[in-house]
């Protein structure tokens, strides 16, 4: 799948234009091209510390970023791996919990770049290959990996002997390589089991829960699902989990939206249940505070993107894209969240993804529809939006630039404080944050 990356670092540019012109994005998933491409670089996939590897349609970021809080809180050292990028490329590699640095990275890229020729490995490819070269050359006491696409056939499945697996909710998405129902794309998600490596996984209906003990059988594994190994829930606002551990209980995650919840209970799993790195209870109880994901229910801040809208205003920013993600954003938006208001929606998004599927637990909560391209992509028309907008019996304005829907949105909201969504890609939020100069670290 073709991406797209720039820097303002002229070292890390320059290795990206090699990248653009050797690895053209083949819009083909395979394990073929990244094994020769790291037998290349003398295998560093095996050099690893313990490996956390995180798999599903949704949350699967977000998992991976309590896995983080949780063993960064308990003093251990991290190396974690995540795609896409939103603003700077270099946050798809963390090198003990920082982000690599451009110096590294055009270091790390030029080493893969080097020994690429006649592969015609993938963008995807290209990075994950650099990714396990500098977490190979750099220490650490874990390795956090998410896949990419899929699971199967995605790159990071390289790995061998993973620690753990876990799969975060499942959906539909991406259907063009992945397969156009929720079976084809469970079977590629639980491609990731490994012998040894238990399998933890959310709670799944039973033609899912099928394909996943099915995948763990085959790879000799032991499959630990949500409601059977192990449970969580909120009340009283804090989060509750057990497992035959025992019980733990921990405030909510700082992560906005209920979905947060089980996202944070995974990885609760995930790391009770293996025996690489124990954690410990203060740690885990650490996490949910400790954790960060940007772009995801994301308040922004008043900056300069922000400026023309009045004071009192709010802004939340998450680039999902799908139906699951329509729902968890949807609810996020209860009736006392809104005071009587109306979202004010600014929206792009790419021209493969479900806008109906996406927007349909909004219907009735949203004043205006402001439509945006996404830059470098293929993506929706503003007739789209407008199609459903006039169901609706609301209003569709497109704009050009999101400067320009912010400052729509600012006219047109009258005496009341606007409340904004802007949502529907994860592209767009990159770009939100860039202009009101939030960056992720």
């Amino acid at each position: 799948m073709p991406d797209h990356a720039i820097s303002d670092d002229p070292g890390v540019q320059a290795q990206l234009d090699r990248l653009a012109t050797l690895s053209p994005g083949a819009d083909t998933l395979g394990l073929d091209r990244i094994t020769r491409l790291l037998d290349r670089l003398r295998d560093p996939h095996r050099a690893l510390p313990p490996v956390f590897h995180v798999a599903g349609t949704n949350g699967k970021g977000s998992t991976c970023a309590f896995l983080r809080a949780a063993l960064e809180a308990d003093g251990r050292s991290v190396h974690v791996f995540t795609s896409p990028h939103l603003v700077r490329f270099n946050e798809r590699i963390r090198l003990n919990g920082q982000l690599i640095s451009d110096e590294a990275l055009a270091h790390y890229l030029s080493r893969v770049l080097d020994v690429a020729e006649g592969i015609n490995a993938s963008f995807f490819e290209v990075t994950t290959a650099a990714a396990f070269l500098a977490f190979a050359e750099h220490p650490a006491d874990a390795c956090i990996i998410e896949v990419g696409l899929g699971g199967r056939l995605d790159a990071t499945n390289i790995i061998e002997n993973p620690a753990v697996c876990g799969i975060a909710q499942l959906g539909l998405d991406h259907q063009a390589f992945l397969g156009d129902n929720l079976r084809a794309i469970a079977t590629e998600k639980a491609g990731i089991a490994k012998p040894r490596a238990p399998l933890v996984t959310q709670r799944y209906p039973g033609s899912l829960a099928s394909v996943m003990r099915e995948a763990a059988n085959r790879a000799r594994t032991v499959w630990l699902p949500m409601g059977q190994s192990w449970d969580a829930a909120s009340y009283r606002d804090r989060l509750h989990y057990r497992d035959e551990q025992g019980r733990l209980d921990t405030p909510l995650p700082r992560l906005p939206g209920a979905h947060q919840v089980q996202n944070a209970a995974l990885a609760f799993a995930m790391l009770r249940h293996q025996s690489a790195l124990p954690v410990s209870e203060a740690a885990l109880k650490a996490a949910p505070l400790w954790a960060h994901w940007p772009a995801r229910l994301q308040r922004l801040d008043h900056g300069p993107l922000l400026a023309p809208l009045p004071p009192g205003s709010e802004a939340w920013l998450d680039g999902g894209h799908n139906a699951g993600a329509g729902e968890a954003i949807s609810a996020f938006f209860t009736a006392d969240r809104l005071g009587g208001r109306q979202l004010h929606l600014v929206i792009g998004m790419l021209a493969n993804k479900d806008v109906d599927a996406f927007l349909a637990p909004f219907a009735g909560r949203i004043a205006h529809i402001h439509a945006l391209p996404v830059p470098g992509h293929d993506h929706h028309p503003p007739s789209r939006f407008a199609a459903i907008a006039e169901q609706w019996g609301i209003g569709c304005t497109a704009h050009a630039s999101p400067a320009e829907a912010i400052q729509a949105v600012a006219t047109t909201s009258g005496d009341q404080a606007p409340l904004l969504l802007i949502a529907g890609s994860l592209y767009l939020a990159g770009e939100i944050l860039r202009l009101n100069e939030q960056f992720p670290d």
